[in-house]
């Protein structure tokens, strides 16, 4: 038994030895405390039989906490190994429950499915923006299927194919680095355009179609990217059928190539538009001419159109009689849409028997009103005259300057006439025309007496807009822009923008297809200018608009001009084509912001009306 030293109280030492619910030291520091206290209160040495048994109780001490860590940890690797398996039971649970949920709801979506829009309208405020792919992994892939589609010489990622094929120099949309397209398509056949489009179509890219690149309004910048389908390769004449007058045409032939080849048959294609356009554009852009107030526009030259949709749906849109009453007029639905709403193909279109005469004139007055009212006067007494155009004194001197005529221009605001019909009618007509001018100021006549001097009085009308861009400045720019007004307003539409032009001090010229209140300004600006230029134009367009009139005549509605649209045909009618749009392409690939927005305006993008 052990002894202990003299004066220590035996029932507190007994005590602790048999309370073994007494907390025990659990660190060795705490141990070593507990023996220096028992040291201190003993300063005698033990004996060898006190130190064993001193051992022995650390011992003791040591493997029970030993035991009972080892006790700890057993059960913490079993809550563990139960959690584990409670938990991928539970996931398991889970994971059923949502599949269970999921079909249970696809089950009664089908008994119940969601009520379709019933809006008759698209606003602008619940568009929901389009979301394309056009990621450099998606674009590399559409790019392999469409070089087995057309053959890897038809796919192009020049750099010089990708910059002609998204802006020009006459576009007024300046275009942005980021506007090109991936690559440029050249297929040759309406099958390789559907199967273009259902490659397009299945990966979300954007697409848009060019043919001349003539148009003025940004219509075939690429604005998402994607890429571009040239019709460069659907060049053809397919079938003339001259005793019906019609002829059909792939989307690549110009207008002048086309009356080349109808002049064999006495016929000729009425709609005359600037140089290098081609009948794809035409139809596109649903254009005129000088040729317009005799002959129309180009809606009233096409009977029916084979036109690819968004999602490769290739439908033709009508037979060939004249007249039809079979269904909605799909053929001028897609005039005009500018490749938003499908890509034409093919198109039938009227032609007409050559005149057996034609003659041209050419009259100069002291003032731009005095030449638009004798334009009011010309009209006002029903003479059929084939065209009237209208050149500003400024214009005629940029005539002069350029010297792409073979004469010496009168320098004053000069109307051309043409007139067509029997030999006898066009002299009447001459006459008849030359005395209303006398009345109205005219301060000089002078009419062709044979082909050549046609051509040559004509030629000056033919080469206004790139005469004012020959007598540009290093650096300029231009801008042609159109309206058309009700006629009996034309003059002070003509006059009150000629007056703007010279108060903003830029320099441009005044052009029209004056027969039918349509005009064009031709604006030439350098960098610096663009703010002037864009403000002198929207203040035309706004002046159109008050006097009842256009945006647009006959150049369309591109980027430029979408957002004049809602204040010349109010929003409830912009809404409807919105609507038009997403019935015809759901996914917004075709041309996509051109003619009406699809999704909201970012803050200062749309000027102040």
């Amino acid at each position: 038994m052990a002894r202990f030293p003299a004066g220590a109280p035996r029932t507190a030492l007994t005590g602790f030895r048999a309370a073994p619910s007494l907390a025990v030291p659990r660190s060795p520091c705490a141990a070593t405390t507990l023996r220096c206290m028992s040291s201190e209160k003993n300063p005698e040495p033990r004996s060898s039989k006190d130190n064993k048994s001193g051992r022995t109780f650390q011992s003791q001490v040591y493997g029970s906490i030993t035991q009972r860590l080892a006790r700890e940890n057993a059960e913490r690797e079993r809550f563990a190994r139960e959690r584990e398996k409670t938990a991928t039971g539970r996931s398991y649970a889970m994971t059923f429950a949502l599949l269970f949920t999921m079909g249970v709801s696809y089950y009664l979506g089908t008994l119940y499915p969601p009520k379709p829009n019933q809006d008759s309208t698209l606003p602008l405020s619940k568009t929901i923006a389009p979301e394309h792919k056009t990621n450099l992994e998606n674009m590399q892939a559409a790019w392999a299927d469409l070089v087995h589609i057309l053959g890897k010489e038809h796919v192009s990622t020049a750099p010089t194919d990708l910059d002609h094929h998204a802006t020009s120099d006459w576009s007024s949309h300046q275009a942005q680095p980021s506007e090109r397209p991936f690559c440029v398509l050249f297929p040759s056949t309406t099958e390789e355009v559907s199967e273009i489009m259902k490659v397009c179509h299945q990966r979300r890219i954007p697409v848009v179609g060019f043919s001349g690149g003539t148009s003025l309004e940004g219509h075939f910048t690429p604005t998402r990217g994607g890429v571009c389908i040239d019709f460069g390769r659907m060049n053809k004449v397919l079938a003339l059928h001259k005793d019906d007058l019609d002829v059909v045409v792939q989307p690549a032939v110009g207008w002048e190539s086309l009356n080349d080849q109808l002049a064999g048959s006495n016929l000729f294609f009425p709609p005359d538009p600037g140089p290098g356009a081609m009948i794809g554009g035409m139809v596109g852009t649903g254009c005129s001419g000088t040729n317009a107030y005799r002959y129309g526009t180009m809606r009233e030259w096409v009977l029916s159109l084979t036109v690819v949709l968004a999602d490769g749906t290739v439908l033709r849109t009508r037979q060939r009689p004249r007249k039809s009453s079979a269904g909605y007029d799909l053929t001028r639905l897609f005039i005009g849409s500018e490749g938003t709403l499908g890509l034409v193909t093919e198109a039938t279109l009227k032609v007409a028997v050559r005149p057996a005469s034609t003659s041209v004139a050419v009259a100069a007055f002291p003032s731009i009103r005095h030449a638009a009212s004798c334009v009011a006067r010309v009209v006002g007494a029903g003479i059929p005259v084939a065209a009237v155009e209208i050149l500003d004194d400024a214009q005629m001197r940029c005539i002069n300057e350029a010297g792409q005529t073979s004469r010496e221009w009168r320098e004053a605001p000069t109307l051309f006439f043409k007139f067509a019909g029997t030999e006898r009618g066009v002299k009447e007509q001459v006459q008849m025309v030359k005395d209303l001018a006398a009345k109205a100021g005219g301060e000089s006549f002078e009419f062709a007496r044979s082909e050549d001097e046609q051509h040559e009085l004509w030629s000056a009308r033919k080469e206004a807009l790139w005469s004012t861009m020959a007598v540009g400045r290093p650096g300029d720019h231009v801008w042609t822009g159109d309206v058309a007004v009700p006629m009996s307003r034309l003059p002070d539409i003509v006059e009150e923008t000629k007056q703007a032009m010279s108060r903003s001090g830029l320099f441009g010229t005044i052009v029209g297809h004056v027969g039918d209140g349509n005009f064009h300004l031709i604006l030439l600006y350098n960098d610096q200018e663009r703010k002037r230029a864009e403000k002198l134009v929207h203040d035309m367009v706004k002046r159109a608009v008050e006097l009842e009139g256009t945006v647009t005549g006959e150049h369309g509605v591109g980027l430029v001009k979408r957002d004049y649209l809602p204040h010349e045909l109010g929003e409830t009618t912009v809404d409807a084509m919105r609507q038009i749009k997403k019935a015809f392409d759901p996914l917004c690939l075709l041309n996509c912001d051109k003619v009406v927005r699809m999704q909201q305006p970012k803050s200062g993008e749309v000027s102040e009306w």
